[in-house]
Parts: C-alpha cells; structure tokens; sequence
C-alpha cells in the first residue's frame, strides 16, 4: 500500500488516462466495465476524492469515470479558459462526447453540482439518471462560508492558500470534510492539497473561486434541471456536513427534485472518502431501477 506522497501520486496517475478536449490536456480515471457513471468533484479536490467510489463501482459490474476538471487535479491550468460553471460544463460535456458517451448516469457533488447541471441541461435526452451529493442548487442565495470566504478577496485569497500548508490543510480537511475516525491519511490529505496547487500555485482555482455565478437565472436553470422528467433524480447528503448543511443545502435540493427528502449517509462534507460503500450503493439502486439504461 502506498503511503508517501510521491507514491499515491503515481499510483493516481496510473489509474487514469489524459485526453485532448477542446486543446486542454484532460485527466481522466476510467475504471470498471457496464454501464457508465460520470462522477464530478468540486473543489478544492480533484478526481482523487472519488477513488474509493471508482473501486466500488466497479466491484458492482459498473464503469466509474471521473475527469480532473480543467484547473485542478491533473488536467491542465490554461490561463485564457473559461472557470465559470458555464464555461467548465462546457468543458465537462466536451469530455462526455471525447469518451463516446451516448448515454450515462451522472453524479455531482459540491460546484461538481452546477457544473454537472449545466451538462444535464445540454443534453438531458443523454442522462440515464441524476444523483445529486452536497452541492448547490439555489445560487442566487448561496454565500460562501467562512472557510471559502477568504477566497472572494483579491489578496487575501493567495494569503489564506499559501497559509493552508501542511497541518493547517490537513486540520481543515479532517473538520470539514472527514468523519471522526477516518482511514483517510495524512499523506492522502496532503496529496489533495498538492493536487490543488501544483504547477500554478493555486491560480487557476483562485480563478473558479472568483467565477462563481450566484444569479437567478441560474438558479432556475438547476431548480429545472432536478425536476426534469426525462430521468430519475436522486438526492443524497451527508448527515454532519458543516458547510453545505443537510438541513439547509440537502433540503433545498430534495425539494428542487420533488421528494420528501434527502437520503443521508454518515459523513462530512467530502463523504465519498468515508461512506464510499454507501454512497455507491445508493449509484447502484438507481442504475438497476431504471433497467441500467446508459452507453
């Protein structure tokens, strides 16, 4: 088992591929065979924050696929790109079409949810279903908490990410984001914060922290989005997460959707490195319940 940095970097990397989309250099972990789950982090992680989920999914007969969004991870930093939800779903669908996705089910979580949202809008005839993970739906009523505030301000914002070095990230990693407990490491902390910053220091996720679009018009864009009948929605939270609520976040989504109520699962706000095995099972349930439709 890996357990420096250098050694779960490669061990990453070489479960992945890259791919030209749009000229941006795109990395891509594409694991397992059947039918075809997209899955899309938020920030300030990458592609790694799925790994656990890829391995479930793929021990239940499905193909796990997760792509580095431009600026993070692996993928390319372009200066010159679009970081806005529009211009990264653009980016996301681009990615969709360069795999051969006819069909997929396609899962968001954190601003992988308006980014993820934008695709399903795009091309809603070639969702096969929607599973929805602690993200943002009303983005004209969302405000940054305090953890992602200081990113609003020009200055502070490289301040506050340079000062996130080493025990820093990791204390606010294990807060935020980790169940009491969890068999996350240290080093597998550290290797997120090295997947966020290298090459550019940051720069290009300082730019989507800056592109965030709050406005009405998107707001019903997603409300319209999780209430579209062409495929099955699902909403599902983690019970203790501190930044985007269950009661707040996770209730605002399940009624976009039309339920009761979210499904919740134990965990913080990155709960796929925790409850992987119930969050895939959730994948699962909906994929077999709509016949495994999908590419």
């Amino acid at each position: 088992m890996a357990t420096s940095i250098g050694e779960l970097l490669r061990e990453h990397e070489a479960a992945g591929r890259y791919l030209d989309v749009g000229g941006v250099r795109t990395f891509v972990r594409d694991e397992g065979t059947g039918r075809p789950v997209v899955l899309v982090h938020g920030v300030p992680v990458s592609s790694y924050l799925w790994r656990r989920v890829l391995n479930e999914l793929a021990a239940q007969g499905l193909r796990g696929i997760a792509p580095d969004l431009p600026g993070l991870g692996l993928s390319a930093r372009p200066t010159d790109f679009d970081y806005t939800w529009t211009g990264l779903g653009r980016h996301l669908a681009a990615t969709v079409d360069a795999l051969g996705l006819e069909r997929f089910h396609l899962v968001v979580h954190d601003i992988g949810g308006p980014i993820g949202f934008e695709v399903a809008a795009r091309m809603p005839e070639r969702i096969a279903s929607l599973t929805v993970l602690d993200t943002i739906v009303d983005a004209h009523t969302f405000h940054k908490p305090w953890s992602m505030a200081p990113f609003a301000i020009p200055g502070l914002d490289r301040l506050w990410l340079a000062g996130g070095r080493g025990p820093i990230f990791r204390i606010l990693m294990r807060w935020i984001g980790l169940a009491p407990g969890t068999a996350t490491t240290a080093a597998e902390i550290d290797l997120h914060r090295m997947l966020l910053t290298r090459v550019d220091g940051g720069r290009a996720f300082l730019q989507i922290m800056h592109s965030f679009e709050t406005t009405p018009e998107k707001t019903a864009r997603y409300r319209q989005v999780l209430a579209a009948k062409e495929y099955p929605v699902q909403v599902v939270w983690a019970r203790d997460d501190p930044v985007l609520t269950l009661e707040r976040h996770g209730r605002i989504a399940a009624d976009a959707a039309g339920l009761p109520g979210p499904d919740v699962v134990p965990g913080k706000h990155f709960f796929p490195e925790d409850s992987a095995q119930q969050t895939v099972e959730r994948i699962a349930e909906i994929v077999t319940r709509t016949g495994g439709s999908g590419a």
